[in-house]
């Protein structure tokens, strides 16, 4: 059985899913190369060129669920490309994809998901008007198809009706014979509580993964709450209209929303992100707390834009240590597609068999055999990263998710002091903002606080270095002597192979790794992007150039 679905709302995508396997996945920004492109066109077309065959059921997915002109367009438009009816799956709400990639992608037989994201579906009352926004979602899953709500909370602008709001929302869960416990949260979500921070920053509220980079330089003091009995605290935040709509921030202070954090004026910043970073993370782990408890399951899902926070991550498992966690890579909005996919697939089929994710590259490429540049060994790039120059990593199908695994990746030796500055200022990334780092599995637990962990293959976690390690590479350990660490052994092919290499030769497990592209850009897709990079970095001196895995090359300059 083969089910398609595509989404129309930020980070669109195209998922092809038959039986229990990714067909086809691709993410319109990195073919457009518009960030957080909303409109999959060139996605359906690549995907249609692939002429798979017999489509069972097309989807059409977005968080406002309704029919209008936005899916007649889409419906005409399949029906011409591809003789088949689109569905408006809008029984299926938004939390609802989020929970089902990250429950069929886990190994879990049978788990608790947690989404904890900004925007999820629109809810709208009788008469047509936007009464509610999901925010935070706790669902009960087992196989075949159970993805069952026992916990919504919602943000809405209304404040006169919210009573009305909540009975409405339950009266809709209710006819579908579903109980959840029903909270609205007024204008707040625990994301829209950490976007304050954002806000202040000057970024768009999707960019919170730069304020969780800041919170690392916050004081360590007393915090006020942000929460009381589960709730945002409301007299703490002021909703704006400056970067999406009801972008929130603090009260009172919107008069310091800048877009210049400098190291002279960094600190009143990167104290509101701690803050927001402390006071989030522990409603988050109270949730999980108050569910696991109630239910007594002890394997957690994570998904959500906030389930990319590696910091929080960290806090729940040191926290928790009796629960089992896995945090989804697609946590944002890449992965509803096939979420979406997975779920429409186990309700038709009734298939029980587990399926558990076995890598993250699965994205969408049309390889090609050109050559370009000279050829290189293995060796050869060894000495090029220890003569401190940057090195690109161009390797098959690209990664699926937000984070560099070693197929698309800019890699670097972290034991060089001024790493961080060097491969930022390459890449036009804000001074604050720390790097990965990637290590051998083997030597996991020499270097760091493993949590119990034997791998970390999706960075998804952030974890603390143990004594000394700053010291030795200064380029990955965070100024809270923290790193996002992703694990690599053999079956990780060439990404291994260099990082073993490197290894005999210097006698340090690890590099730098961070994602291929410039800030604000989506990752490298394609070797034409690859050009068009090194076009725009030509005059970079420490840049060495990208090696093509399928041909051996070393593309230095165009």
């Amino acid at each position: 059985m083969r089910i398609v679905s595509f989404n129309t709302a930020h980070d669109s995508s195209v998922c092809s899913y038959v039986d229990g396997r990714i067909e086809f996945y691709c993410k319109e920004e990195r073919l457009t190369r518009i960030k957080r492109d909303m409109n999959p066109y060139i996605c359906l077309q690549k995907y249609r060129e692939k002429n798979f065959g017999k489509i069972d059921h097309f989807l059409f997915l977005t968080p406002t669920n309704n029919n209008g002109v936005e899916f007649y367009l889409y419906r005409e438009y399949i029906r011409k490309n591809f003789n088949c009816e689109l569905i408006n799956y809008s029984d299926l709400k938004h939390h609802d994809c989020h929970t089902s990639i990250s429950f069929y992608n886990s190994g879990f037989s049978e788990s608790l998901v947690f989404v904890i994201d900004r925007n999820g579906s629109l809810f709208f009352d009788s008469y047509g008007n936007q009464v509610g926004r999901e925010s935070e979602s706790v669902y009960w899953c087992s196989y075949p198809d159970n993805v069952t709500p026992i916990y919504k909370s919602f943000w809405t602008n209304n404040d006169t009706y919210k009573n009305n709001i909540a009975n409405d929302i339950l009266s809709y869960y209710n006819s579908k014979n579903l109980f959840p416990k029903i909270n609205v949260n007024n204008n707040w979500g625990i994301v829209k509580v950490y976007e304050a921070a954002t806000t202040l920053m000057g970024q768009d509220a999707l960019e919170n993964g730069k304020t969780m980079g800041i919170s690392s330089y916050g004081k360590n003091m007393e915090y006020p709450q942000l929460f009381r009995n589960g709730r945002p605290i409301s007299d703490y935040f002021t909703a704006l209209n400056l970067h999406m709509p009801d972008s929130s921030c603090f009260y009172g202070e919107e008069n310091m929303i800048t877009n210049n954090i400098t190291k002279d004026n960094y600190q009143y910043y990167a104290d509101k992100a701690k803050h927001v970073q402390i006071e989030t993370q522990k409603e988050v782990l109270n949730l999980i707390k108050t569910y696991v408890d109630k239910t007594n399951v002890k394997n957690v899902c994570l998904v959500g834009g906030y389930g990319l926070n590696v910091v929080a991550n960290n806090f729940y498992i040191k926290n928790l240590s009796d629960v089992n966690f896995y945090f989804e890579p697609l946590s944002d909005d890449s992965g509803i597609t096939i979420g979406a996919s997975m779920l429409k697939y186990r309700q038709e089929t009734k298939d029980k068999k587990i399926y558990t994710l076995s890598n993250n590259f699965y994205h969408y490429y049309d390889s090609d055999d050109t050559i370009l540049g000279d050829k290189k060994n293995i060796l050869e790039l060894v000495n090029i990263l220890k003569s401190q120059k940057i090195l690109a990593i161009f390797d098959g199908n690209p990664e699926s998710g937000p984070r560099a695994l070693g197929h698309r990746s800019i890699l670097f030796d972290p034991r060089n002091k001024c790493g961080k500055d060097i491969v930022n200022t390459l890449k036009n990334r804000e001074w604050y903002r720390p790097f990965a780092g990637i290590i051998l599995e083997s030597e996991f637990e020499n270097y760091f606080e493993t949590l119990n962990l034997n791998r970390s293959e999706y960075m998804t976690i952030s974890f603390d270095s143990k004594p000394n390690v700053k010291e030795y590479v200064p380029s990955i350990v965070h100024v809270d002597n923290s790193c996002r660490i992703q694990t690599v052994s053999e079956k990780d092919g060439f990404i291994f192979d260099l990082l073993q290499k490197f290894y005999n030769e210097t006698q340090c497990p690890m590099l730098l790794n961070t994602s291929f592209n410039l800030a604000g850009d989506p990752l490298i897709q394609t070797k034409n992007d690859v050009i068009n990079f090194t076009r725009r970095i030509e005059d970079n001196e420490f840049f060495a150039g990208t090696f093509f895995v399928d041909t051996g090359t070393l593309l230095t300059r165009v």
